[in-house]
């Protein structure tokens, strides 16, 4: 019997990742056809209608660009307290897409965007060990056994051990510029890497995730992925998860 596995088809609208969509399979909130389904292996036909939580849900046409975020901006929807988000420089045909990953309010470089639920969740699941690459500058000399113990790991909370790939590209006695390479995902890790030390960290820029670049972009411009970067990425990420 042809058809499309439902939670497949509920990634596939960008509305989360098939891991999620299980979940709300079994909460018995996705309804085909006037009936709640909750089985995992439920296979979706072309004249199906699929609702989940009462919303009618279509596989999206999938979308990719890089955007070079300037400092100043939230990587987020909306905001609260009012202040500037990454949408605030983007058309609004593009305010579905969402950041793969973030970057903090100080913190510049590459974002990937995209409706693509399923290649989100694979590019920022612990379980995969992505490199996230950064050009890092600390207005201070770095010593070399700080850099040691950061590459084998600091408890930066209670329980969260951090580590990174660090190489120094120029180094005085006022300041070190660092090419940095992370692999989980915590929460201003590089940040509170340094400030471990007693560092501040003085630009923060990303410019590689995965296999997607910074090359070309300048602040504040973004770009279409192209199909074969796209095709790549996805070669790259069977890789490292197999590995």
């Amino acid at each position: 019997m042809s058809g499309v596995r439902l939670n497949k088809y509920i990634a596939s609208s960008g509305l989360c990742s098939r891991r999620k969509a299980d979940e709300l399979i079994e909460q018995g909130v996705v309804i085909v056809n006037g009936k709640i389904i909750k089985e995992l292996g439920y296979l979706v036909q072309p004249k199906d209608k699929v609702f989940v939580n009462q919303k009618l849900v279509r596989p999206a046409k999938h979308e990719y660009y890089r955007f070079y975020k300037p400092a100043g901006y939230i990587t987020t929807c909306d905001d609260e307290k009012g202040r500037k988000t990454i949408y605030d420089l983007l058309p609004e045909n593009m305010f579905g897409l969402k950041p793969v990953g973030r970057l903090d309010k100080d913190s510049t470089g590459l974002l990937i965007l995209t409706n693509d639920g399923e290649l989100i969740n694979e590019l920022t699941h612990p379980s995969v060990k992505v490199p996230k690459v950064y050009l890092v500058t600390i207005e201070a000399k770095v010593h070399k056994h700080e850099l040691e113990q950061m590459v084998n790991g600091i408890e930066i909370e209670q329980g969260k051990i951090a580590y990174a790939d660090i190489q120094v590209i120029d180094m005085d006695s006022r300041h070190t510029e660092m090419q940095i390479t992370l692999y989980q995902g915590m929460n201003r890790q590089i940040r509170k890497m340094f400030e471990y030390f007693g560092y501040e960290v003085k630009t923060l820029k990303r410019i590689q995730h995965a296999t997607i670049t910074l090359d070309g972009l300048r602040r504040g411009e973004f770009r279409p992925i192209k199909p074969i970067q796209i095709r790549e990425l996805r070669n790259f990420l069977n890789r490292i998860s197999n590995s």
